[in-house]
């Protein structure tokens, strides 16, 4: 059964020009982009996303750093979609995330992990539902689906 996740390429991840070879390596993998958005997070809605960690010591930096620049926004289907892509994007921060996964590959910061994926299916429905209505995240088959 196919689920959907939301996927954030943070603004360290666009500012290094990495969107293609992370939106490449999704695909790759056979996952489906259904939706996306190139925006700025305002610090309302970042707040909002980050809301289960609100009283946390790092609450207030993640609010200011997802929201300090252009960030693309993508929900992505496929069968245990939330368990590949967490695999997929590695340990929080590249310095622990082994090689091969996104972290891994391009991440050494500390304070910056390049990019965000729910953690559960509860998680993804609260996330989407922040950045996309409904109607703007499309059904469709892709011609390669029986094969992964």
């Amino acid at each position: 059964m196919n689920e959907r996740t939301l996927i954030i390429i943070k603004p360290d991840g666009m500012q290094r020009r990495l969107a293609g070879e992370i939106i490449g390596r999704f695909e790759k993998k056979g996952l489906k982009i259904v939706a996306a958005k190139f925006l700025q997070i305002g610090l309302e809605l970042a707040k909002k996303h980050y809301a289960v960690h609100k009283g946390k010591d790092f609450f207030d930096g993640a609010v200011k750093y997802i929201s300090s620049g252009p960030v693309l926004v993508m929900v992505l289907e496929g069968e245990k979609v939330i368990e590949i892509t967490r695999k997929m994007m590695g340990a929080t921060f590249g310095y622990n995330a082994e090689p091969g996964t996104i972290r891994g590959d391009f991440g050494t910061s500390q304070t910056f992990n390049l990019i965000h994926g729910s953690d559960s299916p509860e998680t993804a429905k609260y996330e989407i539902g922040l950045y996309f209505k409904p109607d703007e995240i499309l059904d469709y088959q892709m011609p390669d689906q029986k094969w992964v």
